[in-house]
């Protein structure tokens, strides 16, 4: 507890850093539901996971990483790219599947990333990302490197093979990585408590023998109190674990779900009050970093950021047609090789056909 304390004085103490949290929380938030607002709009396709409520999980353990860290994510990937530092009007005309996008238009909401920021993903297969994650710990380790990697991912994703595969090869190999559950308390309609014969997902990481512990989700405080301990002893003591931070999404599992049928409105208000930027902005007014006359202007700030990334991301560019292949093959001649199955293709059978009957 002295070193929770410790640690969030070290924020509070810096109020620059302590506001740079919020701000981050907030922008997460406003570019949640305004991109909710472009999907009906029918300017975002395939699928559209939102993190509203979820900030505090996010932005808490990704200001822990360092610049030698490695950062993977599940598919409800949005809040994780603006945490790490991708621009706002990048990231939405991914989402909007443009040229200006993370991933050049390639990826979409489910795989974003940014190399450069050692961001490597936003994947779409529930717990897929676990090994890949692990075998990015294991490069670390076998160059004797510094950094570690955090992977984050739903409570869902705790009930895959993949799950207990990476935490086991991880706990055997001794390897710098932390596994952070975000658990929202439920796998798209499916409670926690139905599924998972151990409702309490940090527990498991005793089967492996790897450390365990469960924080509350929406504190960022204690969020980053416990990542940056775990992430700290993985860099320099090689030492995996597991770290469970609940919390809540207000929304559906999916922009196409209305998140009403598997649970009551009593509920959800029940967690709207523990709210976590309601909550960080009561400890900032309580230390005086924050007034309500500041807050309303990051506000606005905030949203005319939004409102720009929108703009932009409508006016960019689409992805040309030709580039459909790029990144797929790496054969350098691959193009010649595929020009001879044009004329079978939907844009030159016509042609072909009529030549042929000529």
């Amino acid at each position: 507890m002295a070193k929770t304390a410790d640690r969030a004085r070290d924020v509070l103490g810096d109020r620059e850093h302590a506001l740079r949290l919020l701000r981050l929380m907030v922008l997460v938030r406003r570019f949640e539901e305004r991109a909710e607002e472009q999907y009906t709009r029918a300017r975002i396709g395939g699928y559209c996971h939102l993190a509203i409520g979820e900030e505090a999980a996010n932005v808490g353990s990704i200001d822990c990483l360092g610049a030698d860290d490695y950062l993977f994510v599940s598919y409800r990937d949005h809040a994780a790219a603006l945490a790490v530092g991708s621009s706002p009007a990048a990231v939405m005309a991914e989402l909007f599947g443009k040229e200006t996008g993370v991933a050049r238009g390639y990826g979409g909401s489910m795989h974003l990333l940014d190399v450069d920021r050692h961001f490597l993903g936003g994947w779409g297969i529930v717990g897929g990302h676990l090994p890949i994650a692990v075998g990015a710990a294991l490069a670390l380790d076998y160059q004797d490197a510094p950094g570690a990697v955090l992977c984050q991912f739903g409570d869902g994703a705790t009930n895959t093979g993949a799950f207990h595969e990476a935490l086991n090869l991880a706990a055997i190999w001794g390897l710098p990585i932390v596994f952070q559950v975000i658990n929202n308390l439920y796998g798209m309609g499916t409670s926690v408590d139905q599924a998972s014969a151990e409702p309490e997902l940090h527990k498991r990481a005793c089967a492996y023998r790897m450390h365990g512990e469960r924080v509350d989700g929406n504190d960022v405080l204690a969020v980053r109190e416990a990542a940056g301990r775990l992430l700290a002893r993985a860099r320099e003591e090689s030492e995996p674990a597991l770290l469970e931070t609940t919390t809540y999404r207000y929304r559906g599992h999916s922009v196409a779900d209305a998140g009403k049928v598997y649970r009551t409105a009593d509920e959800v208000d029940s967690w709207r009050e523990r709210d976590p930027i309601t909550r960080f902005v009561a400890v900032l007014q309580e230390h005086d970093l924050l007034d309500d006359e500041a807050l309303d202007e990051m506000r606005k700030q905030v949203s005319d950021e939004v409102s720009e990334a929108i703009r932009e991301a409508a006016a960019a560019p689409a992805p040309g047609p030709d580039e459909l292949y790029d990144n797929v093959y790496g054969d350098e001649h691959w193009r010649e090789q595929f020009d001879a199955m044009d004329t079978a293709a939907p844009f030159g059978e016509r042609e072909e056909t009529r030549s042929w009957l000529r």
